[in-house]
């Protein structure tokens, strides 16, 4: 075990990261971390080669992480023209090679990420060790997963497709984010709104309805304007954002019983945590209404650790390397 050389990555529909993962002393430990955006490479496998060519101990084997589901051994990405498959893969000389869902892998990294690299957004300091835990988040998509557990310590990440479930509006305005997007989709899904594209779509809906014209055509000016300028347009877009986000926390944390707590991971989270936590975020994620003691006791966390993801496709690596 201690000699392995593991290839560990994590793709998704903007970049792709990749590491070696070795274990010293019982710990994952990883090396040789890159990452670059996926354009880079026309095909999936010629970015997965072109790292192992950059590696001076070339791994045996390996688990990537992949932003969508997998089918048969093969993945055709959500949000990007990428595709592979573990066959295709295992011809770089990897083997055996798995790939997994990308938040199945964080499922399995969030227990592991180090307490600094964890930001706390409300409810108790810990969550019940024995429960399942909920990752979710948003990024290029929104991704959902969780971990269940069971009293002896056993584990097991449950890979899902749920920010493609239904958008459920919690008031007026969203009713009429939800109709607006109607016009455009014909079923809008919560990933529709809560990920990099989605929160251009609400920043429109939300002008529309205020009966002003927006030209901002870029997510990130959205958030670079909002995190300057909370009372601006995009601060009130960025607001209902993190609203609606804690309201799908909190009804993924009812479906998935997870009392272990609720992580959010993907990349937006962490670049606005500032105007997250001061956000409606956790009193929408408790808004439900018979059961809000229940959630009231779930701790929500959002993931700062950027190889959070590489550490659970490395735990995966090392189980079946076992």
């Amino acid at each position: 075990m201690k000699d392995l050389h593991l290839l560990v990555g994590d793709v998704g529909g903007t970049n792709a990261r990749f590491a070696i993962a070795r274990c010293v002393d019982d710990r994952i430990v990883l090396e040789h971390h890159e990452s670059f955006p996926a354009e880079r490479y026309p095909t999936f496998k010629e970015g997965v080669a072109a790292f192992i060519d950059g590696c001076e101990v070339k791994p045996s084997g390996g688990v990537i992480a992949v932003a969508g589901p997998i089918e048969d051994g093969a993945i055709d990405l959500t949000n990007s023209p990428w595709r592979t498959s573990e066959t295709e893969l295992a011809t770089l000389g990897l083997d055996p090679v798995r790939l997994i869902n990308d938040f199945e892998a964080l499922a399995w990294g969030a227990p592991i990420v180090t307490p600094d690299k964890l930001a706390h957004l409300g409810g108790p300091e810990a969550g019940d060790p024995h429960a399942a835990i909920a990752v979710l988040g948003p990024g290029t998509g929104f991704g959902v997963s969780a971990l269940a557990r069971d009293v002896h310590g056993r584990e097991m990440a449950l890979p899902s497709e749920g920010g493609h479930a239904c958008f459920a509006p919690g008031d007026p305005v969203e009713d009429e984010i939800l109709r607006i997007l109607r016009r455009r989709y014909s079923r809008v899904s919560i990933e529709r709104l809560i990920c990099g594209p989605g929160l251009l779509n609400m920043h429109r809906a939300l002008a529309e309805i205020d009966g002003r014209e927006t030209h901002i055509d870029d997510p990130a000016e959205i958030t670079e304007t909002a995190m300057k300028d909370p009372n601006s347009p995009c601060g009130a877009t960025l607001a209902r954002f993190c609203a609606i986000l804690g309201a799908v926390a909190g009804d993924i944390a009812l479906t998935m019983g997870a009392r272990g707590g609720v992580y959010i991971a993907g990349g937006i989270a962490p670049r606005i945590l500032p105007f997250l936590k001061a956000s409606p975020f956790r009193e929408r994620f408790e808004r439900k209404g018979r059961f809000q003691d229940y959630v009231g006791d779930i701790p929500t966390w959002v993931i700062t650790e950027k190889h959070a993801a590489l550490l659970g496709a490395a735990r995966v690596a090392f189980q079946e390397a076992r």
